[in-house]
This record gives structure tokens, C-alpha cells and sequence, in this order.
């Protein structure tokens, strides 16, 4: 089975997990807010010399490629190609929001076989970065960012449940209300929940261009000026 690093910083969380093939061998997480350019490097060394192996023993690099935070997928990214240029062995990228669904799907017994998952990560004001997936993890809408108000998925929840999650989903609870939408609270992306998908995309050889490869931003980076305190 082969040995993949994973590597997940789209949120306020940082996260890297050792997998060989379905089984974690080493775990670093924090929800330090903005410590993923401080933590990052350190979680990968010590992870690496805990376990008395170099980095050229890895048979991929998995990272979470999007949508999220511009800076800490900015900063996951850059360390995942840095160390997959420099041993010489495949990057691969993974959806942020299929981690998320996974995440429930492995923590959550889910009733209706028609149910929806949809993850939202918080994208500011009321607008949520989100996908819906179907039980079996698959992905069935694609990607969007949504602004979300009374009439949001109406159409759908009249007909079937909806699963809301992530940090994006937090801002949500008051304003869809649906005897379908079910919110689900402490669900974030983490690198133990890549490990299933990173394993999949290894063996179908789904592989990133290591030079070319960028995060889904899904947005523009906007830069903000600081205000003025005198």
C-alpha cells in the first residue's frame, strides 16, 4: 500500500497525516488560527522523524486543493509541490469539500438513501462555498459560491433532505429553515479524512503537473488596505 503524506490547510485548521494505504501512522493537527506558515513545516518534520523515515520513503504527496482560504491553501500547496518536486514522487490534490463529506459519512449514521450532503465552508457575510455530494461520496453539483437567504434550496428541500455542515453552514441555521435541513455542528476539513480519497486518485494515477498545478480559489484574491489608526 503505498505511503502518502497528507496535507490539509483550506481553513482555520492546519492538519497533516501519515497514511500507509487506510492506516494513519502519524496525526499533527491544530486549530491555532493563522498558524499554518509556523506549524506546517514543523508538523511534516516531526512527523518524519518521529517515525525514522526521510521523506524519499513517500510514495505521494496528497494535498487539499480547494475552495477555501486563499492563504492557507496558498501555504498548503506551495509546501506539498516543494516537497514533491525535491523527492522526485507524484502530487495529488484533493477536493475540500469531498474530504468534509467524507468526514461525515465516515463519523454519522444517515438515514434516506436520497439525502444530500452539502458542505459549506464560510466564504464571509453570508456567502458560502459549497457542492452537494450523495451517500456514496460522489459528487452530483457542482461547485459554487452561493449567497444564501430564506429561499436558498427551497426547491430541494421540499422534496428530500439536505445535511448541512462546516463553518459556512454555522452562519446558515437561522436563515434556512426547512423541516428537511439537518445541521450537523464541528465538521472541518482534516487530513486523516483525505486519506480514502488520496489512496483513490493514487491508484487511478489521477496526478497533478507539479509546475503548473494551483488551488481552486473559486474566487479572485482581493487584497485589503489596512485602517488607518491615526
Amino acid at each position: 500500500m503505498p505511503l502518502i503524506l497528507n496535507i490539509e490547510t483550506s481553513t482555520n485548521v492546519c492538519s497533516v497525516t501519515l497514511a500507509k494505504g487506510n492506516k494513519i501512522i502519524a496525526n499533527k493537527v491544530s486549530y491555532e488560527d493563522k498558524s499554518h506558515s509556523e506549524l506546517l513545516t514543523v508538523f511534516i518534520e516531526q512527523i518524519i522523524k518521529e517515525q525514522e523515515i526521510s521523506l524519499k520513503n513517500l510514495d505521494a504527496v496528497a494535498v487539499s486543493k480547494g475552495p477555501g482560504s486563499y492563504t492557507g491553501l496558498r501555504i498548503g500547496v506551495s509546501a506539498a509541490k516543494g516537497i514533491a518536486y525535491g523527492i522526485d514522487k507524484p502530487l495529488i490534490s484533493v477536493s475540500t469539500l469531498q474530504t468534509m463529506a467524507y468526514h461525515v459519512l465516515l463519523e454519522q449514521k444517515i438515514e434516506g438513501k436520497n439525502t444530500l450532503l452539502c458542505p459549506m465552508i464560510d466564504a464571509r457575510r453570508m456567502e458560502v462555498y459549497n457542492a452537494f455530494f450523495n451517500l456514496e461520496g460522489e459528487q452530483v453539483r457542482e461547485i459554487k459560491a452561493e449567497i444564501i437567504d430564506e429561499n436558498s434550496y427551497k426547491d430541494i428541500l421540499d422534496n428530500q433532505k439536505i445535511i448541512f455542515f462546516g463553518d459556512g453552514s454555522d452562519k446558515c441555521k437561522n436563515t434556512i429553515i426547512h423541516k428537511n435541513a439537518i445541521f450537523l455542528e464541528n465538521i472541518t476539513p482534516l487530513s486523516n479524512y483525505m486519506i480514502n480519497l488520496s489512496i483513490k486518485a493514487y491508484q487511478k494515477q489521477q496526478f497533478e503537473d507539479i509546475a503548473y498545478f494551483e488551488p481552486f480559489y473559486l474566487k479572485n484574491f482581493i487584497a485589503t488596505k489596512p485602517k488607518k489608526i491615526f
